[in-house]
């Protein structure tokens, strides 16, 4: 098998909704050359070799619908190019990717296939593909192949350029069925992501907002001066002060009375914090410890109990969790060392990387947890007795849900020191011996408030129900049903193009919105040109969504942004097509016959939002025939009221829109609006050119979609010239 080969001929990353899925995609051409002439089931011992290199290969159902389908498919016979499909699927799942979407399909070339895999990221998925077809070779020509360290190599990849689990709870809560706010991702890595689009958008950072108050952050961030807030505030705070030598510290604490915390005046994650101190020495040792994580240092009362984390969304409690204690028990030879890796680090809920909710423990990085120990005789190379028991960490990461348990006076407190600090997204730290009761009947006290706070805990706690926060924020930022949209046309089709768009973007400019125009004429907000040139592409309809001016937007695609590309927006309000001459889009892309152009052109019908319209030629049969795939309504356009498409479609009670005595008419059923008589039109040619009518007729449906009253599209009409 030593000639067998796959090629990869081209690879398209495909970044928005497109001819195969509403998701991003890799599409990959992929030459399988000899390999055409070897299904599987010709490969001598192929079968047990891909499942022996992936076994859990297995879970992938493919045609059969069944568990264990797709092996079933390879075991009776399938091609390279489908199993590579299936191979860099199952890597990404691997990788820390679940799911997806693929599709292997022939071109009209022999052993040239256009294999299709779900693009979380395009670096990652690019890097899977990579190594599934390595992994697939490997496999047929009965080589080596390291699949742990491909894995290991690729999770490490994805972790480093997927979103983070605080963000990404947030995008998928917002981009979930029931709310379907769309989300761009603004940087290519890192968490800065906007929800919804133009002027109704809102920007998340982990878990910040753009409500986030710089001064609220600030605030926090100065845990004496958040102290000194809250006690003015009548919330409850342990007693305490800034320090500025070790000396001074001891000081402080005796005046406060022992036990003491020493922690860092603007430090975080709890980095520097030393609590139960009861000595001087302890006092002095903490200090030097502190002072280094932040720049100054506080001494405050030592609160007896749990530490809990409230999160809080615009002032309500959406999740409580309780700190955890660790703790190791000797068996009489290994040291506090080796107990802390074989009883608590080889949980596998610990890690170093965000998506792991409990922290690595070691002992040489964490000084907090040395003093524990050095508290209790010991050192990290001590053995402790057999059955001895041993706190390494008093308070360290929040593992139980707690939030049912929350009493509703503390939860109270909880959001107003939330509020008293300004933060629309708050954690707040409290420590007391029993959540259920009220604070003041235990000396419990608030001791941080902390901006953009971590929320795996919230969706991993290792005892408890998982908590909905990601939702709890989307609801925060999108009340009451909204789904952060602008109006967004889209027009695609064989000709016109870019008179229809320019006309609807003039339209929705005329009614009043701030509208944006991506166009091969150049990119317009509002008529002013920013950019020359052709930007009729998903480059320049991402400008105007990131846009937070522009309150409309109209995009026009062509067939060959479509397939090369794909689409920015994930919805429209409507989807205008044209016209189709199919030939024109043959020999591009691998487009050959006229239902491989009736795919292309669904696309923009496929995108339109229940609650929004397709506008469509009448007089062309393919477009008939994509009506009914459009989920909101169709309204039909057509220079002949005869036409029967329309005469059917208007006797439903349906819209349309058409010409009779050259006049534009909007009929809705048998209610019919005289607009504009054709000679006013400077666009017809005083009536004659029939394809411009055509042209002004579908922004004239889009218009009238977009709730446009026929009062301004006449004027519109009237007064719009081609420069």
């Amino acid at each position: 098998m030593k000639s067998k080969d796959i090629k990869f001929l081209e690879i398209r990353y495909l970044r928005g909704p497109n001819i195969w899925t509403y998701r991003p995609v890799i599409e990959a051409l992929v030459d399988i050359g000899e390999l055409e002439d070897f299904p599987s089931n010709t490969i001598p011992g192929f079968h047990e070799r891909l499942i022996a290199l992936l076994p859990s290969l297995i879970e992938h159902r493919c045609s059969y619908g069944e568990r264990g389908g797709f092996l079933r498919r390879v075991e009776e016979g399938t091609w390279a190019a489908h199993m590579l499909e299936h191979v860099t699927l199952e890597l990404q799942n691997l990788a820390g990717m679940p799911g997806g979407f693929g599709k292997a399909r022939e071109t009209s070339t022999r052993g040239v296939y256009r294999v299709v895999v779900r693009a979380w990221h395009e670096d990652v998925t690019r890097s899977c593909l990579y190594a599934g077809r390595d992994l697939l070779l490997a496999a047929i020509k009965d080589q080596t192949f390291d699949v742990a360290g491909t894995v290991e190599r690729l999770a490490d990849m994805a972790e480093r350029k997927l979103l983070g689990p605080s963000t990404g709870c947030i995008v998928e809560a917002a981009t979930a069925k029931d709310r379907r706010i769309p989300a761009i991702r603004l940087l290519a890595t890192g968490n800065l992501v906007q929800l919804g689009y133009g002027a109704r958008s809102r920007r998340i950072w982990t878990a910040e907002t753009d409500r986030t108050s710089a001064i609220a952050e600030g605030i926090s961030r100065d845990k004496d001066l958040t102290k000194t807030l809250l006690k003015s505030c009548g919330v409850p705070v342990p007693e305490g002060r800034l320090v500025d030598s070790a000396e001074d510290a001891w000081d402080a604490a005796e005046d406060i009375g022992l036990p003491v915390v020493v922690k860092p005046s603007d430090g975080n994650h709890a980095r520097g914090v030393f609590t139960n101190l009861m000595a001087r020495e302890e006092v002095e040792s903490a200090y030097a410890a502190a002072v280094v994580e932040g720049s100054g240092v506080i001494v405050e009362r030592y609160v007896r109990g749990s530490e809990h984390r409230l999160l809080i969304v615009g002032g309500k409690l959406a999740a409580a969790a309780r700190g955890e204690t660790a703790k190791v028990v000797g068996d009489g030879q290994s040291t506090i060392d080796e107990l802390i890796d074989s009883q608590i680090n080889s949980d596998p809920r610990r890690g170093a990387a965000e998506e792991f909710p409990l922290d690595i423990i070691a002992l040489a990085d964490n000084p907090v947890a040395r003093l524990e120990v050095s508290r209790q005789g010991f050192a990290p190379d001590s053995v402790p007795a057999a059955g001895r028991e041993v706190l390494i960490v008093r308070s360290g990461n929040h593992t139980d849900d707690v939030t049912d348990l929350v009493h509703p006076e503390t939860a109270a407190t909880a959001s107003l020191a939330a509020r008293i600090v300004g933060l629309d997204i708050a954690g707040v730290d409290l420590v007391c011996e029993d959540i259920s009761q009220p604070l003041d009947g235990q000396r419990g006290g608030i001791v941080e408030v902390n901006a953009g706070p971590g929320l795996l805990m919230h969706l991993k706690p290792e005892t408890g129900q998982p908590r909905p926060v990601g939702r709890a924020i989307v609801d925060e930022l999108f009340p009451n049903g909204d789904d952060g949209r602008i109006p967004v046309v889209g027009v695609t089709g064989s000709f016109g193009k870019t008179t229809v768009a320019r006309l609807i973007a003039s339209l929705l400019t005329l009614s009043g919105r701030h509208t944006g125009l991506a166009s091969s004429d150049g990119l317009f907000v509002h008529r002013r040109c920013i950019a020359n040139g052709d930007n009729a592409n998903w480059g320049g309809a991402h400008r105007l969504l990131m846009n937070r001016a522009v309150e409309a937007a109209v995009f026009e695609n062509g067939t060959d942004s479509i397939l090369s590309e794909g689409l920015a927006y994930d919805r429209c309000q409507v989807g205008v097509i044209t016209n189709v001459e199919a030939a024109r889009h043959f020999g591009r892309y691998h487009v050959e016959t006229p239902e491989q152009v009736f795919t292309v052109l669904r696309t923009q019908v496929d995108l339109v939002l229940p609650t929004g319209a397709a506008v469509l030629n009448a007089s062309q049969p393919m477009l008939v025939e994509i009506a009914p795939l459009c989920d909101g309504e169709v309204i039909f356009f057509g220079l002949d009221a005869a036409l029967p498409t329309l005469v059917e479609h208007l006797a439903q009670g349906k819209r349309a829109v058409f010409v009779r005595n050259e006049r534009i008419v909007l009929a809705n059923g048998a209610n019919e609006t005289e607009i504009a008589s054709l000679k006013g039109i400077p666009l017809t040619n005083g009536g004659r050119t029939d394809y411009q009518i055509e042209n002004v007729l579908a922004a004239s449906g889009a218009a009238w979609a977009l709730g446009i009253g026929p009062e301004i599209i006449r004027t519109g009409l009237q007064t719009f010239t081609i420069a």
